[in-house]
């Protein structure tokens, strides 16, 4: 690709935007709008829907028909792999923008991945930036219990919701694996496996919408954490948890059967557990999540709920295995 100016690139760029979805009615609006509000407009919008049955694929067509842009491909019982697959097979654009449903959109993300490529014209993929809706106390919780930490001018991790890639690279490792979790991790890896050429765009920044409580955070680890070890992926995060449990296990077996005093080691555990997970979040939220008693056992039980989701999900996929 020759060099061009920003705008002259923006021009050449033609871009596809994918989105897999399933039962969205409650946030398909949100982020309809904010790609209505993009200050770089993708040239086609695929909305691709796994089988939704609460009204998403008409709220769409609704909020959508006098805009030409934007399709939707149904697909009944489609995974999440599936269904970003059909939706860049159909694409008609050398470069595909993908996010999620369930998400808002700054106004600037695809401009801000698309400028990255003018930077870089050789660059194959260019990862995006994402962060939690913090709008009330527990997914302020949630956020510091399990979404990874922000540093100042990097990107918070690699993730398929905000992400700009050529479609040649989609071709050339295959596709997404037709998985329910974990295809993305499975891309991704393989992208990097093959040679292809990442570049990071920090100010591309998508607004996730986490779950709203307690009993929700737990139905989705239970979930995750039973596909991604049907997919054979427990060394992503099973084990290293299964190893601190061993040793708390440990700890209450010596309090029984020795001293009672071995019993506040696991306390004292999860202190520190807890506490290593705040501190990894000082850029964003500084010492008052540290300092404040609420927050810091609030912090500490969302942390004990994973982890009690992720040995359910865990059974569970051990005992479909069985059958």
């Amino acid at each position: 690709m020759a060099n061009h100016g920003v705008g002259e690139l923006f021009i050449l760029m033609k871009i596809s935007l994918i989105i897999p979805i399933l039962n969205e009615a409650e946030s398909i609006i949100d982020l309809i709008e904010t790609i209505d509000r993009q200050t770089l407009q993708p040239n086609e919008v695929i909305f691709v829907d796994g089988g939704s049955s609460d009204g998403t694929t008409e709220i769409i067509r609704n909020a959508t028909f006098e805009n030409p842009l934007y399709k939707i491909t149904q697909t009944f019982g489609s995974s999440p792999g599936k269904g970003r697959n059909i939706g860049i097979e159909n694409a008609q654009n050398e470069w595909i923008a993908l996010t999620d449903a369930g998400i808002k959109l700054d106004r600037n993300w695809l401009a801000a991945l698309s400028a990255e490529v003018e930077k870089v014209p050789d660059a194959d993929v260019v990862y995006g930036n994402f962060s939690p809706q913090n709008n009330s106390f527990f997914e302020k919780c949630a956020a510091l219990s399990y979404v990874p930490p922000l540093r100042e001018n990097t990107i918070r991790g690699r993730s398929v919701a905000s992400m700009l890639l050529r479609k040649k690279v989609w071709e050339e490792v295959g596709g997404f694996p037709d998985l329910r979790a974990a295809e993305d991790l499975i891309f991704m890896e393989t992208i990097a496996q093959k040679g292809f050429k990442p570049i990071f765009a920090p100010d591309a920044v998508i607004y996730w919408h986490l779950r709203p409580n307690l009993l929700s955070t737990f139905r989705k680890f239970v979930l995750y954490s039973k596909h991604n070890v049907l997919a054979g992926r427990q060394w992503d995060w099973h084990y290293g948890v299964l190893k601190q449990y061993v040793l708390v296990l440990l700890f209450v077996i010596l309090a029984i059967v020795q001293c009672w005093w071995w019993s506040f080691l696991p306390l004292l555990w999860l202190i520190m557990r807890t506490a290593k997970r705040i501190h990894a979040h000082y850029y964003e939220y500084g010492l008052m999540p540290l300092l404040n008693p609420i927050y810091f056992v609030s912090i500490m039980f969302v942390i004990i709920i994973i982890d009690i989701g992720t040995f359910t999900g865990w059974v569970q996929a051990l005992l479909l295995r069985k059958d």
